[in-house]
């Protein structure tokens, strides 16, 4: 199991508890939830009042990103053509179709294979043999979570090591610590047969003596603590960095501080340091930012992967009560085979009561939302990918980016509506899009109340040009119907 991850019985134990207490909302022995706070009352929302506010804090992306690096179990498959910016239109553009191509030292490419990689994503085709080149070259790589960004510059990286030389020659830059520590994992795995090279990580926890000088050939940290050990305490010299990663770059400038450091940390490299910036996200702001630090780069851009409805059959089931909900969840998995689910809710009192009713009915439910840790939150997403749970009881924080092969149905337990009872359409597709993946066939099941209910179907039906079935879950011809 993953080190994100705690062992099998504290999980058992983790899952179980969410399902019994989750932020002052606790399910009595009927399933049903009561606040623990005597003088407020628990209440549904009715047929046609107005929607509940979500409970949920915003994830942060830099969260995002890393649950979405850490529980991805495959790369995305682009049919999008890479776009290459050069300031010379004439100069040779070289892509690959296989590792070997690269002419690696045999420890790397060993490295390679063993970090799951059998052959280049359509990024790293084009990507690592500019690279690789010599004289090094600087490069600015934008493309979607999963294409393969990490693993290219981390092989470009280690293959400008000079083992005997005892001293700093990479550094990577990532937002948070939790994202250093995950290139990390990245990169030791990829080095596993270079012995001697050896990494550090400049984060929060770990300190040298004044005086010490590090000796590792692989930094990896923050900026802030970039800049306490190379500016204040002179642990390294960035002078003699050799290559300089700014990962995450999108959610680098995004914090002030961060920016500002990734600047300062900038000055101080040689003219000659090779220098990469990568980022999920290509507007101004992160243009700007990247000419910036990295001065006459190659561009390259995978634009993101767009999701679609397509293999995706869509159905509604008009219901009067969350009881009448639970009832319909009930049906259709007394009735269908079933790999997978995601259930959606709006709220996470919503989303406890729903693990209750379904835990009761012998279920192995997980539940997911925003007040877990970062640690907590992949872990529970590693064991409904390992399928020790079948399904995913969430709020918003798993609408995007998180594909589990397996999952066959996502049902909305609430529709995705703005403030003001308006379907939110960005929400919906990012939603479904959990399913009908890797060109399989996928069914979304919508559970609304009343004519506002209906009248939101309406509003996504019009938007997408795509039909959403009425469904009639007391009818077992028509619900067996549904996968076919």
């Amino acid at each position: 199991m993953s080190s994100w991850a705690q062992d099998a019985d504290e999980q058992e134990k983790l899952v179980s508890g969410l399902t019994d207490k989750v932020s002052g909302v606790s399910i009595d022995g009927s399933g049903d939830a009561r606040p623990s706070n005597d003088g407020e009352k628990s209440s549904d929302a009715g047929c046609e009042s107005a929607p509940p506010e979500s409970d949920e804090p915003p994830v942060p992306a830099e969260e995002v990103s890393l649950m979405q690096k850490i529980i991805r179990s495959r790369l995305v498959v682009s049919t999008n053509n890479v776009e290459v910016q050069r300031n010379d239109p004439k100069s040779p553009l070289y892509s690959i179709k296989t590792f070997e191509e690269l002419k690696l030292r045999p420890e790397l490419l060993k490295g390679v294979y063993a970090s799951g990689f059998d052959l280049p994503s359509k990024i790293q085709e084009t990507a690592l043999p500019t690279l690789l080149a010599d004289p090094p070259q600087n490069m600015i790589a934008q493309s979607q979570s999963g294409t393969g960004k990490t693993a290219a510059f981390i092989l470009a990286s280690l293959s400008r090591v000079d083992e005997d030389q005892r001293y700093p020659q990479v550094l990577i830059l990532s937002p948070t610590y939790e994202l250093a520590m995950q290139t990390g994992m990245v990169a030791k795995t990829m080095a596993q047969f270079c012995s001697r090279i050896t990494f550090c990580y400049a984060v929060r926890g770990v300190t040298f003596s004044h005086g010490e000088k590090i000796e590792d050939h692989v930094i990896l940290g923050t900026p802030g603590k970039i800049i306490d050990w190379a500016f204040k305490f002179k642990f390294f010299d960035l002078s003699r960095i050799k290559v300089f990663v700014l990962d995450e770059a999108d959610i680098m400038i995004a914090q002030q501080g961060h920016h500002d450091q990734s600047i300062r940390i900038h000055k101080r490299l040689s003219p000659n340091c090779q220098m990469m910036l990568f980022s999920a996200t290509y507007d101004k702001a992160v243009m700007e930012f990247a000419e910036m630090i990295i001065s006459n780069p190659v561009v390259i851009r995978l634009r993101k992967e767009e999701e679609s409805l397509e293999n995706i059959r869509q159905f509604y089931v008009v219901c009067s009560s969350r009881e009448e909900k639970s009832s319909a969840i009930s049906n259709i998995y007394g009735t269908l085979a079933i790999g997978q689910t995601i259930i959606f809710c709006h709220t996470r009192q919503a989303a406890v009561w729903l693990a209750g009713q379904m835990s009761k009915e012998g279920h192995a439910v997980s539940l997911l939302s925003g007040e877990l840790t970062i640690e907590q939150r992949v872990a529970v997403l590693e064991r409904f990918r390992k399928g020790v749970e079948r399904v995913l009881i969430t709020t918003n924080v798993c609408a995007r980016g998180i594909d589990v092969e397996q999952v066959t149905v996502v049902i909305n337990f609430d529709l995705p509506v703005d403030m003001k009872g308006r379907a939110d359409f960005e929400t919906y597709l990012h939603r479904i899009g959990r399913t009908g993946r890797f060109g399989k066939l996928g069914v979304a099941v919508n559970l609304v109340e009343g004519n506002r209910g209906v009248a939101v179907i309406k509003q996504i039906e019009e938007h997408f040009g795509r039909p959403i079935h009425k469904l009639d879950v007391e009818d077992l011809e028509q619900l067996q119907t549904i996968q076919k």
